[in-house]
């Protein structure tokens, strides 16, 4: 598998959002004000670290999922940037109608082989993506909820409230389980595991994408698409669980904490 599918379509509705408490540079502020996460500069833009990890982990085709509005992210990666490791193409989700429809828009790009699907605004740990092309079939790393506590710079107020995924005695998806309450964290086995949208799929996801009908929010969600996978194609989805965290650049509030983490660190695309 060296095909690899980036979701930046997002509204980055919570990165627009007000914070007197963040301590931003001008050109994060800035960055932060247009709501494109990816491109919040960290000595360079934020999307470059998450590339630079699947470089290392062996992708070298990669498709960035974005509107059309999103010049920005166009000019930097197929004019500015050179990169020699990898190469980078577009696939432009017309409306934001959800994750399951970024995902349905990459197809072309995907076609029969099976590829990576990750966030742009999520530093992933290169044992994941490296995980993930090492089985056969569908799956999904499962990060361990006690990394993601002492490592990640998520708030834990905020992480425990994030899914979890229940998985049957074989380890493989049987669903995940939105805003879990903590008797049921406490009825599944350890190690709970909790998804942060780092999937490895094949061309079956395309006929799920399509079937499913939008979730209460009105979108057309990625999760919804993997159980019908499960449910109406019977198709297994592996939980490979991983013992360690990410990092997330979802509002400003987490810009200081990437910047702890990532800053300093080499970056060859």
């Amino acid at each position: 598998m060296e095909k690899a599918v980036i979701l930046a379509r997002g509204l980055g509705t919570r990165m627009r959002r007000d914070d007197d408490a963040a301590r931003l540079s001008g050109e994060q502020a800035a960055a932060a004000e247009g709501g494109v996460k990816a491109m919040i500069p960290i000595d360079r833009p934020f999307l470059d670290y998450v590339m630079h990890n699947l470089a290392e982990a062996g992708y070298k085709h990669i498709c960035l999922v974005i509107g059309p509005e999103h010049d920005q992210i166009l000019n930097y990666y197929a004019h500015e940037l050179k990169p020699t490791r990898i190469r980078i193409e577009f696939a432009i989700q017309i409306e934001p109608l959800g994750t399951a429809d970024a995902v349905a828009a990459s197809q072309v790009f995907a076609g029969n082989d099976p590829f990576l699907v990750i966030n742009s605004d999520t530093y992933y740990p290169l044992e994941a993506l490296i995980a993930l092309r090492k089985i056969n079939g569908s799956g999904l790393a499962a990060f361990a909820r006690d990394s993601m506590f002492t490592g990640s710079n998520i708030p834990p107020e905020r992480l425990s409230k994030f899914a979890v995924i229940q998985t049957n005695e074989q380890g493989y998806m049987v669903r995940i389980i939105e805003k879990p309450d903590a008797q049921t964290i406490k009825q599944l086995p350890e190690p709970v595991c909790t998804s942060m949208n780092c999937w490895r799929f094949g061309p079956s996801i395309f006929k799920a994408c399509r079937a499913i009908s939008p979730s209460p929010r009105g979108e057309l969600e990625l999760p919804d698409a993997v159980q019908y996978c499960i449910d109406e194609l019977i198709e297994p989805f592996r939980a490979v669980t991983i013992n360690a965290p990410v990092l997330d650049l979802s509002s400003r509030s987490d810009i200081a904490g990437v910047v702890q983490k990532l800053s300093g660190t080499p970056v060859n695309l």
